[in-house]
């Protein structure tokens, strides 16, 4: 067994896991209930192209279908009767937001009589873009990028964006008379819809004054009509989004379709076919991941030690999503960053072996899922002259793995599900 190898397969695994073209014909069943009338499909995220023709794959040929969906730029596909636009993320752009806008308008006009068919995955916060009357686009891309670097967590910084959205927090199933049903791909801890793509079809349980907790928390200077409106919002409540028990949601069905556990348990079977013992420690790891490494690197030191308490081979599988604060100039990504602290805590120690990837194959904003390190990675960066803590400092994780040859480069996946993680000690 290669390990090199047998990681790198087992990410493919956990992919193929969530892969639309599989998770989305389960739940097209005789059941589904086709309406009498239009069949619109309103859907944003990364995975949403892909979910879309899965759907046209399988959707009924004597039907009525169509509608819009919004995906990041690289992740567009060849459907038919669906219409695919590509916008920008993690900074919303104006291709996104008259996207969005143009999807608004055609679920305004639909009856009882029709269905509201939705695709959301991970990334539909920033391409699903409609800011509220007074906020421009510009604001809201100013807004965005402070959230992305404060290291606020994805549940806090989306409170934020169904805030001052037309479109999210529930108020696209609020905008709409007919039936809705949502088709989810979660890559946030918990897989609550409210997070996914900030819940444009979920009931929101927040409020314009947990919103503005969280630009005071993390001390963030936004545009002034972007406080007035959360301000006005949080003293008057008014234009507050749609919360749990309003009616509007008796006529609303969420449905998670895939989620990170379901890949990690896929990794699972994988590496237990290759008599490999694997055990999940969890699908909702947050927290910094230079910190969140140093805790698995003190796990491992103690399996090496004590081998009676698990014994070798074995992997350690994880998901969840990290957060990196930046200090520094350099390029990173959560995942890198993770196995760059990880490397330098375990100094070399023999045997071990991890891979952690972005499973939407995007790490950041590089153009790699992740990276990989080996028993004899901080030995090579030492003989090439290339200081591991130095480039941790400057946050430049990519640029570290990039002159080691070790980045993990998938190019698009079509889908998902948050970071894997997957370490094996052998």
């Amino acid at each position: 067994m290669n390990p090199h190898t047998c990681l790198l397969e087992s990410f493919r695994e956990a992919v193929s896991a969530a892969d639309p073209a599989h998770v989305v014909p389960h739940y097209l069943t005789d059941s589904f209930g086709l309406p009498n009338g239009r069949t619109f499909v309103a859907g944003a995220g990364k995975a949403s192209a892909a979910m879309a023709l899965a759907l046209e794959k399988n959707w009924p040929k004597n039907r009525t279908l169509d509608g819009i969906v919004i995906t990041r730029y690289g992740h567009g596909l060849p459907t038919h009767r669906i219409k695919i636009i590509e916008g920008g993320h993690p900074l919303p752009d104006h291709k996104g937001m008259q996207a969005a806008k143009a999807i608004l308008e055609q679920v305004k006009r639909l009856s009882e009589q029709d269905l509201l068919l939705c695709l959301f995955s991970g990334g539909g916060s920033s391409l699903l873009t409609l800011p509220l009357a007074g906020i421009a686009l510009s604001d809201l891309q100013k807004l965005t990028k402070q959230l992305l670097l404060c290291g606020a967590s994805i549940q806090e910084i989306n409170t934020v964006r169904k805030h001052v959205s037309s479109i999210q927090g529930g108020r696209l199933a609020a905008a709409c008379k007919a039936p809705v049903r949502a088709l989810i791909i979660s890559d946030v801890t918990g897989d609550d819809p409210t997070h996914i793509a900030s819940g444009p079809c979920a009931p929101d349980p927040t409020h314009f004054s947990d919103a503005l907790a969280v630009l005071e928390r993390y001390h963030l200077n936004v545009p002034p009509n972007i406080q007035s409106i959360l301000k006005a919002g949080s003293l008057h409540q008014l234009d507050e989004t749609p919360k749990p028990g309003s009616a509007i949601f008796k006529r609303v069905e969420n449905l998670v379709i895939a989620s990170a556990h379901q890949s990690l348990a896929a990794a699972k079977d994988y590496f237990q076919s290759m008599n490999i013992h694997a055990l999940i420690l969890g699908d909702t790891v947050t927290g910094e991941a230079r910190e969140v490494a140093k805790v698995y690197a003190a796990l491992i030191k103690e399996i090496r030690q004590h081998p009676d308490l698990l014994k070798p081979p074995i992997a350690l599988l994880s998901g969840g999503e990290t957060t990196v604060t930046i200090k520094g100039n350099g390029r990173g990504g959560r995942n890198s960053e993770f196995l760059l602290s990880l490397l330098i805590a375990l100094n070399g120690l023999e045997g071990v072996f991890a891979l952690a990837c972005d499973t939407d194959g995007v790490d950041g904003s590089g153009n790699n899922a992740g990276a990989i390190i080996t028993p004899e990675s901080l030995v090579r960066a030492q003989n090439a002259d290339i200081k591991a803590d130095a480039f941790l400092a400057d946050n430049n994780a990519y640029g570290f793995f990039e002159k080691l040859g070790d980045l993990v480069i998938t190019g698009p996946t079509y889908t998902n599900v948050n970071d894997y993680r997957a370490i094996l000690i052998l």
